[in-house]
C-alpha cells in the first residue's frame, strides 16, 4: 500500500502514472503483452537538443497520493456503510422474529409492528431516483424464517419500485412479502428441510399456505391484497402451482411479484446450501426453464433491476483479480461495488473497489463451483445471500 495506486497490478494508461512511478524510484515493471491494449512506444532517440526536460514527477506523485487518500477514505466509508447495513438487517430480523412469535398472542401489536417495519423501508424507497441493492453478510449460515421473509420483502419492493407501484400498494406488497411464509411455523422443520418429500410430506408442506392465512386471521385490518400474497405466492401462471391452480392474471398482481422474489431467494438460499445457485444461475433457471410459471413482463423487469451482475456474483476483473459483487446501483448496473479476494489481507479488511471510480472492468461472471474453496470461503464465508434494498438519489 506504500504507493499512490489503488492496486499493485493495473494497466498503465497515462504519462502521469509513469512520472509518479519514476518519482518513487521504480525503474522497471512487469509487462504482460496479452493484457495490453496498445503497442509499446518506440524508444526515445539518444540525446536531447532542446536541453534538460523539466521534472514533473514530484507533482505527479503528490497529486496521485492525494487521490489515493481520497479513494481509501471512500473505501473506509463504504466498509462502515456495509457494517451499518449488516447491523440494520440483523435488527430487522430480530423485529421480524418478534412479529411472527406474537401473531397469535398479540395480533394487533404484531400488525402494528409489521406496518412500522415495512413503512420505514418503503419510505426510504418511495420518492428516490434509484435503488441500491446491498449484499448483507450474516454471522450464521442458518437464515431461518425471518431472513427469508426480509429477503422476499426487499426483493418484492425492489420490483414494485421498478413497476412504479403507488405508495399504498408498496406498503401492501412489503407487508405481504414479510408475512408470506408465516404459516411455516406450523410445519415441522424436518419436512421444511427435506428436498425429497413423500406425498404426505408434500401435502403437509403445502398446507403452510392455509396455516399462514389462519395465523393472520386475528389481524382484522389486514388488507385483502396482503392476504392474497400469503394465499397465492406459490401459484404459477401456467396453473401448475398451489393451492388453487390459478392461471395468469387470475393470480393477484402483488402475489405474482412476491412469487418471483420468493422463488429467487429459495434458489439462492435453499436449506441445503450445497444446492444453492449463484444469482445468475437462479435468474437463468427462472427465465429459461421456468418461464411459464412467472409473469414474463415482471420477470424481465426483475432481471433488469438486479442487473447483469447481481449481488453475490463472483466476477473476474480485467486485471486478473477475482472478487464478489456486494452492491449494485440501478443507475449504473455495469459498475458495481466489488470485494476483492486477497489472501494477504484479512477478510474483515478486504479491499472494496467501486468500479465507477476504478480503471477496471468485469470480464466475466464466475461459477463458485469452479473457484478454489479458499476463494469462495473468503468472499462468501457463510454461503448465504441476504439483501438490503435502499433508495438512492445518486
Amino acid at each position: 500500500m506504500k504507493h499512490p495506486f489503488l492496486l499493485n497490478r493495473f494497466c498503465l494508461s497515462s504519462e502521469r502514472q509513469i512520472q509518479a512511478m519514476r518519482e518513487m524510484g521504480i525503474v522497471s515493471v512487469e509487462w504482460d503483452p496479452a493484457r495490453s491494449t496498445v503497442e509499446p512506444l518506440p524508444e526515445c532517440p539518444a540525446g536531447n537538443a532542446s536541453g534538460p526536460e523539466p521534472d514533473f514527477g514530484r507533482a505527479a506523485l503528490a497529486g496521485m497520493q492525494d487521490e489515493k487518500r481520497m479513494r481509501l477514505e471512500r473505501v473506509r466509508q463504504q466498509r462502515e456503510g456495509l457494517a451499518r447495513r449488516e447491523r440494520q438487517f440483523e435488527q430487522q430480523a430480530i423485529a421480524a422474529g418478534d412479529i411472527f412469535r406474537s401473531l397469535l398472542a398479540r395480533p394487533q401489536d404484531a400488525h402494528r409492528h409489521a406496518c412500522a417495519l415495512v413503512g420505514g423501508i418503503v419510505e426510504k424507497l418511495v420518492g428516490t431516483e434509484n435503488m441500491v441493492i446491498h449484499l448483507v453478510s450474516q454471522k450464521s449460515r442458518e437464515g431461518g424464517l425471518a431472513f427469508h421473509a426480509l429477503n422476499v420483502m426487499g426483493l418484492s419492493l425492489m420490483l414494485g419500485k421498478t413497476l412504479q407501484l403507488p405508495d399504498e400498494e408498496m406498503r401492501q406488497l412489503g407487508l405481504g412479502g414479510l408475512l408470506h411464509d408465516v404459516g411455516k411455523q406450523d410445519v415441522p422443520s424436518r419436512i421444511l428441510r427435506s428436498s425429497r418429500r413423500t406425498a404426505p410430506e408434500e401435502e403437509f408442506y403445502r398446507a403452510h399456505v392455509g396455516y399462514g392465512i389462519k395465523a393472520v386471521s386475528g389481524l382484522r385490518e389486514l388488507p385483502v391484497p396482503v392476504k392474497n400474497i400469503i394465499a397465492c405466492h406459490h401459484e404459477h401462471c401456467d396453473g401448475s402451482g398451489f393451492p388453487n391452480h390459478l392461471v395468469a392474471e387470475r393470480i393477484p398482481r402483488l402475489a405474482r411479484i412476491a412469487a418471483i422474489a420468493n422463488r429467487y431467494d429459495n434458489l439462492c438460499n435453499p436449506f441445503d446450501l450445497r444446492e444453492a445457485k449463484a444469482p445468475a444461475e437462479a435468474l437463468r433457471q427462472m427465465f429459461r426453464n421456468e418461464a411459464a410459471r412467472h409473469d414474463q413482463q415482471m420477470m424481465q423487469l426483475f432481471i433488469k433491476t438486479l442487473g447483469v451482475y447481481p449481488p453475490g456474483t463472483f466476477v473476474a476483473l480485467s486485471n486478473g483479480s477475482v472478487g464478489m459483487v456486494v452492491e449494485t446501483n440501478a443507475a449504473d448496473l455495469l459498475h458495481p461495488l466489488v470485494m476483492l479476494y486477497d489472501p494477504d489481507i484479512p477478510r474483515s479488511e478486504a479491499l472494496l473497489i467501486d468500479l465507477r471510480d476504478a480503471e477496471l472492468t468485469i470480464e466475466s461472471a464466475l461459477s463458485a463451483a469452479k473457484l478454489p474453496v479458499e476463494t469462495v470461503e473468503y468472499l462468501a464465508p457463510r454461503g448465504r445471500l441476504d439483501y438490503l434494498v435502499e433508495g438512492s438519489r445518486n
